[in-house]
């Protein structure tokens, strides 16, 4: 069973920058394509950023320019940097294979505000 943990938030002003990381057990992590999605109250969780195996990256617009993903397939763990931050950025952020096939994690809350 494939378990997902998300960490790294907390609380930061705008402008300012969060790594956020999601350690992958219980999977043969280097083959598969990997993304980050957020989710808001009242909103569906949304897609962030995807990585592939071969680390070909693609964003959502929202997104483009201030975050960058990456991978470390040696720990099994995908990176989220995340720059100029916005209040708009404010969400739970979770892991998951693109499309969102595992279990998900318990996310990890950010919060832009000052």
């Amino acid at each position: 069973q494939v378990q997902l943990v998300e960490s790294g938030g907390g609380l930061v002003q705008p402008g300012g920058s969060l790594r956020l990381s999601c350690a992958v057990s219980g999977s043969v992590f280097s083959f598969e394509t990997m993304a980050w999605y957020r989710r808001t109250p009242g909103k569906e969780r949304e897609f962030v950023a995807r990585i592939s195996s071969g680390r070909t990256t693609y964003y959502a617009d929202p997104v483009k320019d201030r975050f960058s993903i990456s991978r470390d397939n040696s720990k099994s763990t995908m990176y989220l940097q995340m720059n100029f931050l916005r209040p708009e950025d404010t969400a739970v952020y979770y892991c998951n294979k693109l499309g969102g096939q595992w279990s998900w994690g318990q996310g990890t809350q950010v919060t832009v505000s000052s």
